[in-house]
C-alpha cells in the first residue's frame, strides 16, 4: 500500500529517497512524489505514473537537497490525480510553503478538521484527509516543528504514519506513527525514516521500530522518541539483514511468474530447521501454550483468511479442536463470546496488515491472551504483538496477487496442526514419519505440477475471452477453489466466484450456460464420487467443466469436459498442489488479456488501512 522515505543526510538524498520507493513498488500504488529542503527552501515533484517516471522528472529538474520526504500514494480520498499526490505543502496562500507532508493511514475526523482549518483562512487543493494533517501542523507551528507535529496528533482520529519537515528548520524531519507502521534507520551518514524497513536496504541495517503513539525528532547526528505522553524513550536498536537479491525479476515475464516458480524453494526453506513434529518452532512457550487451550481462532484477511480455512480442515481432523475462522475486518466490529483458552491465530504476508493487527488487539482486549502468528516477515508489526510466531521463508513477495506466501502459509499451517495433534497424543510415531516424508517430497512434488504449465496456457487462451467463471471444490479443498476465483478475478479482471460444488442447486447453478467455464478441483478421495455428481449437473446444462483431477480419479476428457491431470494424490497436502494450477491459470490468463500482473488496478500489496 503507501510507502514513506525520509531522510535527513550530509548529501543529496534525492537518490535514495527515489531508490526507497522503487523497492516499495510492490505494495500498490496510483500516485507518487518527492519534496526536498534545497538550502532555500522546499521543491516538490509528483506524478501519477511509476516511479520511473518521477525519477526522471527529478534529473530533468535538477532536483537535489540533504532533507527530504517521498511517498508512494494508493488513494482512499480522493481520485489518483497529481493534485492528491503526495507530499502535501501547507503554508500560507499564495506563499512560500511552510510545511511538506507524507502520511498512511486513514484520518477519521478530517471533516471536522476541515472545517475548523477553513474557518481559520486556510484553503485546501487536495480531496485527501492528509492535506487537514499538513494545515493543522501549520496552524499550530510556532517555531518548534517537534511541539507542532505532538500537539496534532492529540487531535487526529484514526490511523496513520507521518513525516513532515519545514523550511524554516532545515536539517529536520519528525515522524509519528499510530496504527500503521513507521521505522527509524540509523547511519553514520544520515538517519532516516520508512514505512518498510526494505525500503531502506542498502542503506543502513540498523533499525529501530516505533511503538504506537510514539513521534520521533530526526536530526542529522541522531533521533529522539517520544511516547504519546511526551515522555522521552528509548527503543532497541535492532540488526536487520534487507537482502534485495530476490526482488530482482531475472529472466521472468513477471514477478507473479517468478513467485509460482519460486514455490518449491519457498516451501523447501519454510521446512528446512523441521526434523520432527513438536511445538519448538512456533516459541519456547508453545508447548505450554498448546496444553492450556480448547479451541483456535484464526483471523485474516483475503488470500490469508483462505489459508485459514484450510487449516481448520486440518486442525479439527487431525488435532481433534475446534476451530474458528474469522475475516479480520469483521471479527472485531460483531459482539463475540470470548474463551481465554483459546489460541488466536493471525496470518499475514506483511505482518502489517492493519484489520488484522487490530482484530489480534480486539481479541486481546476481550481477554484472549495466547496468540500466534503466521508472517513473512520476522520484523513486522504482528511478530513484535503475538506470544508466538512461526516465519515462513517465502522471501520477498513483489506480485500484489501472493502465491510462494499462500503455499507457504499453507505448510506452516500443516505444520502446527500436527503439532496441536501430537501435543494431544493424536499423532503416533508411525503417523509421524508418515507426515515428515510427506512434507520433505513436497518441493519436489511442486516442481511436477509446475510442470503443467504449457496445458494450463492453452486453457488460459480459452479464459482470456470470458468475462465470467465459476470456480467449484469440496471439503478442504472449497478454500482453495476460493483462492483460484480470487486469483482470476484479481489479475485478469474476469469475474469469478467460488462455491462448494454440492451447493450448485442452491443457486449458483442458474448461472450455468456454455458461456461460463466452470473450474473444478477433483482430488481422489473420499468426496470424488459426489463431485462428480456435482460436475455432470453442470453438464446436462451445458456447462464447459475445466477439470484439474487426479490421475487416479478416473475422470476422462469428453466434449465439455477438459481434464488436466495432477502428477500423483498427495492426500492431507493435496490443498497445496491444487493451488498452483490455479495460480498458472489466472497468471496466463491475465497475460493474454494484457493486463498489469504484478500492479492490478485498484489493489495494494500490504493493506495498511481499514
Amino acid at each position: 500500500m503507501c510507502g514513506i522515505v525520509g531522510a535527513v543526510a550530509r548529501h543529496n538524498i534525492v537518490p535514495v529517497l527515489l531508490e526507497g520507493l522503487r523497492r516499495l513498488e510492490y505494495r500498490g500504488y496510483d500516485s507518487c512524489g518527492v519534496a526536498v529542503h534545497d538550502g532555500q527552501g522546499l521543491q516538490r515533484l509528483r506524478s501519477t505514473h511509476r516511479v520511473a517516471e518521477l525519477v526522471a522528472q527529478t534529473v530533468r529538474d535538477g532536483v537535489q537537497g540533504a532533507t527530504g520526504i517521498a511517498h508512494t500514494r494508493w488513494a482512499t480520498h480522493g481520485a489518483p490525480l497529481t493534485h492528491n499526490a503526495h507530499p502535501h505543502f501547507s503554508g500560507p496562500e499564495g506563499g512560500a510553503a511552510r510545511i511538506a507532508l507524507v502520511h498512511n493511514g486513514i484520518i477519521e475526523n478530517h471533516d471536522a478538521l476541515r472545517a475548523v482549518l477553513e474557518a481559520a483562512g486556510y484553503v485546501f487543493h487536495s480531496q485527501t484527509d492528509t492535506e487537514v494533517i499538513a494545515h493543522l501542523i501549520d496552524h499550530l507551528y510556532q517555531g518548534d516543528l517537534l511541539q507542532a507535529v505532538q500537539q496534532t496528533t492529540r487531535r487526529l482520529e484514526g490511523a496513520y504514519a507521518i513525516a513532515v519537515f519545514c523550511a524554516g528548520e532545515p536539517q529536520r524531519i519528525v515522524g509519528a506513527r499510530q496504527g500503521s507502521p513507521l521505522v527509524v534507520g540509523l547511519a553514520d551518514e544520515g538517519q532516516y525514516l520508512a514505512s518498510d524497513a526494505l525500503a531502506l536496504a542498502g542503506t543502513t541495517s540498523r533499525i529501530l521500530y516505533l511503538d504506537d503513539g510514539d513521534v520521533v525528532d530526526v536530526h542529522l547526528d541522531g533521533v529522539h522518541v517520544y511516547d504519546r505522553a511526551g515522555r522521552a524513550v528509548t527503543r532497541v536498536e535492532h540488526r536487520v539483514q534487507l537482502h534485495t537479491g530476490e526482488a530482482e525479476l531475472g529472466p521472468y515475464r513477471h514477478y507473479m511468474q517468478k513467485e509460482i516458480f519460486e514455490q518449491p524453494r519457498a516451501v523447501s526453506d519454510t521446512l528446512q530447521d523441521i526434523e520432527a513434529i513438536s511445538p519448538a518452532p512456533f516459541g519456547e512457550r508453545a508447548g505450554a501454550v498448546f496444553d492450556a487451550i480448547d479451541q483456535v481462532l484464526i483471523l485474516a484477511c483475503g488470500t490469508s483468511h483462505y489459508a485459514g480455512l484450510t487449516a481448520r480442515y486440518w486442525i479439527e481432523s487431525m488435532a481433534g479442536i475446534p476451530v474458528n475462522v474469522e475475516i479480520a475486518s469483521e471479527y472485531r466490529y460483531r459482539t463475540s463470546v470470548p474463551d481465554p483458552r483459546t489460541l488466536v491465530v493471525t496470518i499475514s504476508q506483511s505482518g502489517e496488515t492493519a484489520d488484522t493487527l487490530a482484530a489480534l488487539k480486539h481479541a486481546r482486549g476481550l481477554g484472549m491472551m495466547h496468540t500466534l502468528t503466521v508472517c513473512n516477515v520476522a520484523t513486522s508489526a504482528m511478530v513484535r504483538e503475538c506470544e508466538l510466531n512461526f516465519i515462513t521463508r517465502a522471501g520477498v513477495e513483489i506480485g500484489v496477487a501472493s502465491t510462494k506466501a499462500f503455499t507457504t502459509q499453507l505448510t506452516a499451517l500443516y505444520l502446527l496442526a500436527l503439532s496441536l495433534a501430537k501435543t494431544r497424543g493424536r499423532l503416533n510415531a508411525d503417523a509421524e514419519e508418515q507426515a515428515l516424508k510427506a512434507l520433505r517430497h513436497l518441493p519436489v512434488a511442486l516442481a511436477a505440477v509446475l510442470a503443467l504449465e504449457p496445458q494450463i496456457m492453452a486453457w488460459a487462451d480459452r479464459f482470456a475471452g470470458k468475462e465470467h467463471a465459476l470456480f467449484l471444490g469440496r471439503g478442504m479443498h472449497y478454500p482453495i477453489a476460493l483462492e483460484g476465483a480470487l486469483k482470476l478475478k484479481e489479475i485478469s479482471y474476469i469475474h469469478a466466484e467460488a462455491y462448494p460444488a454440492g451447493e450448485l442447486k442452491h443457486g449458483p447453478l442458474a448461472l450455468v450456460t456454455d458461456a461460463m467455464p466452470v473450474v473444478t478441483i477433483a482430488p481422489h478421495d473420499e468426496l470424488l464420487e459426489k463431485l462428480k455428481s456435482n460436475m455432470q449437473e453442470v453438464r446436462a446444462r451445458g456447462g464447459e467443466l475445466y477439470v484439474f483431477a487426479d490421475a487416479d480419479s478416473q475422470i476422462v476428457v469428453s466434449e465439455g469436459m477438459h481434464v488436466i491431470r495432477m502428477p500423483e494424490h498427495y492426500g492431507r497436502l493435496s490443498p497445496i498442489l491444487h493451488t498452483v494450477p490455479l495460480q498458472l491459470l489466472a497468471y496466463h490468463a491475465a497475460c493474454v488479456r494484457g493486463t498489469d500482473v504484478d500492479k492490478p488496478r485498484n489493489l495494494a500489496k500490504s493493506v495498511t488501512v481499514e
